[in-house]
């Protein structure tokens, strides 16, 4: 079985990974963060490193839902490999700091990647306003996300609400997690876990 997160950079995608893999004991896949060489030269120059950063993404995450399929496992996986294709790399061209030739080729590898995997049996979609984002960004004080805008995440919001609108690959969950906190309240987080059962289960 084959769990995955999505959201908005802060919308704490792995924090909620972490704590339903415990809970299910599922096995956590997350996103490459630490080890990935482009993140911060992205920052500082987003033009240069665009397209070097989504295909190090895309790659990283063709790889890990490879892997996902092979193992047998029950997996919960930290973001998919469609928010980089249907919303980072979209992103990026639209604000031109991606060519319209390196878009293409992305999308085209993308599109080929696609063909080759199946989709999450769920998807968990954290749907977060930008001041809570902004918020949760500035809490774990990640020296290379102190440059990402209030307008870049904005446009991120826009792009994932739209592509949530029209996402029909599985099963998809929406936690709006403005009101909530499933880090400190146990409540939240059971109530969370409670409306995964019922979708895994279809108890609705």
């Amino acid at each position: 079985m084959h769990i995955a997160v999505a959201g908005n950079i802060g919308a704490g995608k792995t924090t909620l990974t972490e704590l339903l893999a415990k809970h299910f004991k599922w096995e956590p896949h997350y996103e490459d963060v630490v080890d990935n060489p482009y993140l911060d030269d992205f920052y500082h120059q987003m033009e240069r490193w665009s397209f070097n950063l989504q295909i190090y993404f895309l790659n990283s995450r063709f790889r890990q839902v490879l892997q996902i399929r092979e193992s047998g496992k029950k997996i919960i996986q930290d973001r998919t490999i469609y928010e980089d294709a249907h919303i980072f790399a979209p992103n990026l061209h639209a604000m031109g700091l991606m060519t319209q030739r390196d878009f293409q080729n992305y999308s085209s590898l993308f599109d080929l990647m696609e063909s080759k995997v199946a989709a999450p049996d769920m998807l968990i979609y954290l749907r977060s306003s930008i001041p809570n984002l902004v918020g949760q960004i500035h809490k774990r004080g990640r020296e290379y996300e102190n440059t990402i805008s209030i307008d870049y995440l904005n446009r991120l919001n826009e792009r994932y609400e739209a592509w949530i609108q029209t996402y029909t690959k599985g099963k998809l969950l929406i936690i709006d997690v403005d009101n909530i906190n499933f880090v400190d309240n146990p409540e939240d987080l059971g109530n969370i876990i409670n409306r995964i059962n019922a979708e895994l289960n279809g108890l609705f």
